[in-house]
């Protein structure tokens, strides 16, 4: 278990994995955010500190302890949070990664269940799994977000969801109405529900974002597969 900068001063502990898709030093290829959209054009966990050899390393070590003996690695999670330093405090699951797959998601359920005392949040994008698997019977001690610019936001209903958008800044999120969580991470799980982040400031990055929400990029990315896919059919369809 680790705690970032950022997250450390508000006493919130972090586990993580590799974002998005990569190839381990076996040679094995993975990919952690199987839903991940447009967010993939401008993750924070592809840049800077994140592809640090220390850092990429202890996150794929993460990683194969999952993949090889998930288990084992349940096991020695509910074991750590077991130390008294855990109690009352709060834990984010995947600082980089998601639930990449039902039974990796019912492991951190059954670690949430085994340690009522500590407090679990994510961001996710795997929204029908987390319908699927936790809406049902949520441990009380976990709390998530769900957070556009994946493909499945379609699914996302923000009237009933809790719901998180990237914008282009701090005054954005204000004139859409949403509350931002940049004065604690924690808000985007104990704040209003509607929740606003203000997009990193990495030139590259604002530049690809152009002054546009994730959920309204990823729309119009939606729409254009869409209607690719659909093109693709009609000239398969055409009589020769």
């Amino acid at each position: 278990m680790q705690s970032n900068r950022r997250l450390k001063h508000i006493g919130v502990w972090t586990w993580s994995l590799p974002a998005w898709a990569g190839r381990l030093p076996d040679g094995r290829t993975y990919n952690t955010c199987p839903s991940a959209g447009i967010c993939r054009h401008v993750c924070y966990a592809l840049h800077g500190a994140y592809l640090w050899p220390v850092v990429r390393s202890r996150h794929e070590a993460n990683l194969r302890f999952v993949l090889e003996d998930l288990p084992g690695w349940q096991r020695a999670m509910m074991a750590e949070l077991q130390a008294s330093r855990f109690a009352g405090r709060w834990v984010r699951i995947h600082d980089s990664g998601d639930f990449f797959s039902d039974d990796y998601l019912r492991a951190w359920t059954g670690i949430c269940r085994a340690r009522p005392e500590v407090n679990f949040y994510c961001y996710t994008k795997e929204v029908d799994r987390l319908r699927r698997l936790v809406e049902p019977d949520p441990p009380d001690n976990l709390h998530w977000v769900y957070s556009y610019g994946g493909v499945q936001d379609h699914s996302l209903d923000p009237g009933v969801d809790r719901v998180a958008d990237v914008f282009p800044d701090e005054d954005a999120i204000e004139r859409a109405g949403w509350s931002s969580q940049r004065e604690s991470d924690l808000l985007a799980v104990l704040g209003p529900p509607l929740v606003g982040m203000s997009a990193n400031r990495i030139p590259v990055f604002l530049k690809r974002i152009a002054g546009r929400r994730f959920s309204t990029w990823q729309a119009v990315e939606t729409a254009a597969r869409a209607a690719r896919h659909k093109a693709t059919g009609s000239r398969r369809r055409a009589p020769s």
